[in-house]
């Protein structure tokens, strides 16, 4: 096992270089940047998500030359908008955000600093990357924890009563059920949530922003769980609708796989009871591909799915912030948040491979290559 884990680990060192080299290179040829950020907001540009001024990327943008004379000609070639500026201030902003340096160097210097978890200071905060990702990390974490259970809580008994209910009525009409409500996107159905209980169209029920109220600190302790409790309601709803589907059948198709097995109908001639056949035989062997799933369901639900439900109701979390950062072309932010959730995913798949072996001891991964 010991081999196995170790060539696992250094696998991931190629593959989060990978991912980090095609990101940087992606990031130098997108439209915008810091620098021409700063240069739209001197000069009184929309600079938000819909309003975005466009141009060249970060030190490479090709904008068309200037005609305020040969002294701008040069700056003008790189950020659209220079025009009028003052090259001496231009390459000010350059030598402040990095890019006076050639990309190359930039790169080796990222990687360097990425090594020892040094992820710099953000461009437009006046924070370090990782005091801003430990302040947002709470919020998110606790969308994930109960989407998760919440998930779990529901799909496990329901795919157990659909295999053992394999055909029938119910297990046709819950699966429709399920296949339609992951049909439906997250968002849609948080601004349909929004509309219904918190807009104030129809019933003001829940609270439309924040993750807690104004005078959370003043609550007694049944006062915070209460008032936490309300504010989540709807973005986890919102999360929960479709994370249960593809559990729900897992669970159900690895019932009935097991069920099937010869060892069930020895378990039943024996005379067992139909609950300790389910629960004392099949359910040990049918939960593992479920069970060993976990730690990548919940790092699934902890980054994929809070993005735009943070969004939309206003939670400052890690989906929020990854968002602002990327349209505030906010790089060392951007690329932060890329490399640890890359390299969480990486070590969560390994600890997932583990639980299998934890489990159940007859799988051995020391035979495998990989």
């Amino acid at each position: 096992m010991g081999a196995y884990i170790a060539r696992r680990i250094l696998l991931m060192i190629p593959t989060i270089l990978g991912i980090m080299l095609i990101s940087f290179a992606i990031v130098q040829f997108a439209p915008g940047g810091p620098v021409e950020r700063i240069i739209a907001q001197l000069q009184g540009f929309d600079v938000g998500a819909a309003g975005r001024f466009s141009g060249g990327g970060g030190d490479v943008g090709q904008g068309a030359a200037s005609q305020a004379g040969p002294m701008m000609a040069e700056t003008a070639s790189k950020y659209r908008g220079a025009q009028g500026l003052d090259p001496k201030f231009i390459a000010e902003l350059e030598r402040q955000f990095g890019f006076d340096k050639p990309a190359w160097e930039r790169f080796l210097l990222m990687v360097k600093n990425y090594a020892v978890f040094d992820f710099g200071r953000s461009y437009f905060r006046d924070e370090s990357v990782i005091k801003l990702i430990a302040d947002k990390l709470p919020v998110s974490m606790s969308l994930g924890f109960w989407m998760t259970l919440i998930s779990y809580s529901i799909s496990i008994p329901l795919g157990i009563a659909k295999a053992v209910r394999d055909g029938s009525k119910f297990d046709m009409w819950t699966s429709n059920v399920i296949i339609i409500g992951y049909a439906i996107p997250s968002f849609l159905f948080a601004m349909l949530l929004i509309v219904l209980f918190a807009g104030g169209s129809f019933w003001q029920i829940f609270p439309l922003r924040g993750l807690t109220s104004d005078n959370f600190d003043q609550l007694s302790f049944f006062g915070k769980v209460i008032d936490y409790g309300w504010h989540i309601i709807l973005p986890v709803s919102a999360m929960t609708l479709g994370a249960f589907a593809t559990q729900t059948f897992l669970t159900k198709n690895s019932f009935l796989d097991e069920i099937r097995k010869q060892y069930v109908q020895t378990a039943r001639m024996k005379g067992l009871t139909e609950n300790r056949v389910l629960y004392g035989h099949v359910f040990r062997n049918a939960m593992l591909i479920v069970i060993a799933g976990f730690p990548g369901a919940f790092v699934h639900a902890f980054f994929t799915g809070s993005v735009l439900i943070e969004t939309i109701f206003s939670l400052d979390g890690l989906g929020y912030l990854s968002f602002e950062s990327i349209v505030n072309r906010d790089y060392p932010v951007v690329f932060a948040n890329l490399y640890i959730f890359a390299l969480l995913g990486l070590v969560v798949n390994l600890i997932s491979d583990l639980t299998y072996t934890w489990i159940d001891p007859r799988i051995d991964f020391e035979t495998r290559e990989v």
